[in-house]
């Protein structure tokens, strides 16, 4: 099956009018979306507004809060990076848990659920969300869920210590004060034409960056230039900021029950069918074609989609002339369920790297040294080293 000329699904036809350049119908077009634009900034500034009220924000006491989000709709890494994040911490000794919405799981709206304990993973994608699963699966610690995020850290703070958490996609949720606010950036995409919904990709006016501690500039190559223009790196000001890479470094595959790894190199030269519910689907093709499969095909559903047999049924057929199925962590946990032949389908396994001073600095603004868990399993390895 031949690379279709245009997309198979329904990602947002607005992109193509986010670009800086653009032809005259295309202005016109814009140009239309721009009352809306200034109305839905005006509306988040007033809830910007609305809650740095201190009546009515929330603190966990006796935790750290590191929040992980992002300004812009569509992949940012976010899920990405939380891991990374989380897992840092926890090799620092640090008790750590995440805690997420569960957008897209019929839990999500509710009250505080616990998806993982570190053990086991009790919640389906249906129940919390495939991010909230996919976050669980890959991580040795707890992970919960819920709508106001403070109720997610009371119900972890019954299950044992905990020093840190983790809020994946937390930038917006101005509800709960936090430690430390990460804001992650896309080196390829930075923040579009500028402008706020529907006229642009932003979810906030740029002013808002100014509540991040720390901004994550994150690139699939290291030696990507920022997609910044020279006003927008302006307004970040003297935020501090950070570089990381994506690296596509592992295939999952699914068998009984749990994930089988193996190299992502093992692409090379293979038929593959690309598969994928994400908002903006390119980078997820560019890694692919980078670790040289030949990409016969691809088929695109919506952010976080849930799939039916129906699916399933048309994925294998258009599958009849590759050799792999290729898709994403997050589809794979709502794929794996369907009778695929073993072997038949993987998804790609993105992780985050950064270089030794950035992780130093860090680790450093996230006051790691400062955590008594820390510092005394960091005696507790010092005491075994000496012994």
């Amino acid at each position: 099956m031949k690379l279709p000329a245009r997309p198979i699904g329904r990602r947002p036809r607005l992109e193509r009018y986010w670009r800086s350049e653009l032809g005259a119908g295309e202005t016109v077009v814009w140009s239309a979306m721009v009352p809306c634009a200034v109305l839905y900034r005006a509306a988040t500034a007033m809830r910007a507004g609305f809650w740095r009220l201190p009546l009515l924000r929330r603190t966990a006491q006796g935790v750290r809060v590191i929040s992980v989000g992002n300004l812009t709709v569509g992949g940012n890494a976010k899920t990405p990076f939380t891991l990374y994040l989380a897992r840092k911490l926890l090799e620092q000794g640090a008790s750590t848990a995440i805690v997420s919405r569960g957008y897209g799981g019929s839990l999500g709206s509710g009250a505080a659920a616990l998806v993982s304990d570190g053990r086991t993973v009790h919640l389906s994608a249906e129940q919390a969300g495939d991010e909230a699963v996919m976050m669980a699966r890959g991580f040795d610690g707890p992970v919960a869920i819920a709508r106001r995020r403070i109720e997610a850290i009371d119900l972890l703070r019954r299950l044992g210590p905990l020093d840190i958490v983790v809020l994946d996609d937390g930038f917006q949720h101005l509800r709960l004060t936090r430690d430390l606010n990460l804001l992650l950036v896309s080196a390829e995409r930075g923040f579009g034409n500028g402008w706020v919904l529907p006229a642009g990709p932003m979810r906030e006016g740029i002013g808002a960056a100014r509540r991040a501690d720390a901004v994550v500039m994150l690139a699939p190559r290291p030696a990507l230039t920022p997609a910044l223009s020279a006003s927008h790196h302006a307004q970040l000001g003297k935020i501090a900021l950070l570089r990381g890479a994506i690296e596509p470094r592992v295939l999952v595959y699914p068998e009984t029950g749990r994930w089988r790894e193996a190299a992502a190199q093992s692409l090379g030269g293979r038929r593959i069918l690309a598969v994928s519910g994400l908002a903006d689907p390119r980078s997820f093709y560019s890694m692919l074609r980078e670790l040289e499969a030949d990409l016969v095909g691809v088929l695109e559903y919506p952010d976080h989609y849930q799939y039916t047999a129906s699916d399933w049924q048309r994925i294998w057929r258009a599958a009849a002339t590759a050799d792999l199925v290729v898709t994403t962590e997050k589809d794979l946990i709502k794929l794996e369920r369907f009778p695929f032949p073993r072997n038949s389908i993987a998804a790609l396994r993105l992780e985050i790297s950064m270089g030794a001073d950035e992780e130093r600095l860090l680790l450093m603004a996230l006051g790691i040294d400062r955590l008594p868990t820390a510092r005394a399993a960091a005696a507790k390895g010092g005491a075994l080293s000496g012994a």
